[in-house]
């Protein structure tokens, strides 16, 4: 965890994970294996980042969402709910994932 990122509440980072810039992971959220957020991004709740992910820019990842593999989320993306990004998709500018 690095610059003015933070990580609150039983959120958990892990691994070679990295949290950087001014983002944000609460709740009870898990970064982990090898995954990025930064820029302004936030994960929160239940949500798990992993593998070589990146959620980056003002995107969110939160609820039960899961964001794995190569997966990138980026711009003021939103990926909620119970939700799956994973292998090499990528969810960008104003796209809203929800399930």
């Amino acid at each position: 965890v690095s610059g003015d990122a933070w990580v609150s509440g039983d959120a958990w980072v892990s691994g070679t994970a990295q949290v950087s810039g001014t983002a944000w992971v609460s709740g009870t959220a898990w970064v982990f294996g090898d995954a990025q957020v930064s820029g302004t991004a936030q994960v929160s709740g239940t949500a798990q980042v992993s593998g070589t992910a990146w959620v980056f820019g003002d995107a969110w990842v939160f609820g039960d969402a899961q964001v794995s593999g190569d997966a990138w989320v980026s711009g003021t993306a939103r990926v909620s709910g119970n939700a799956r990004v994973s292998g090499d998709a990528w969810v960008s500018g104003t796209a809203v994932v929800d399930n």
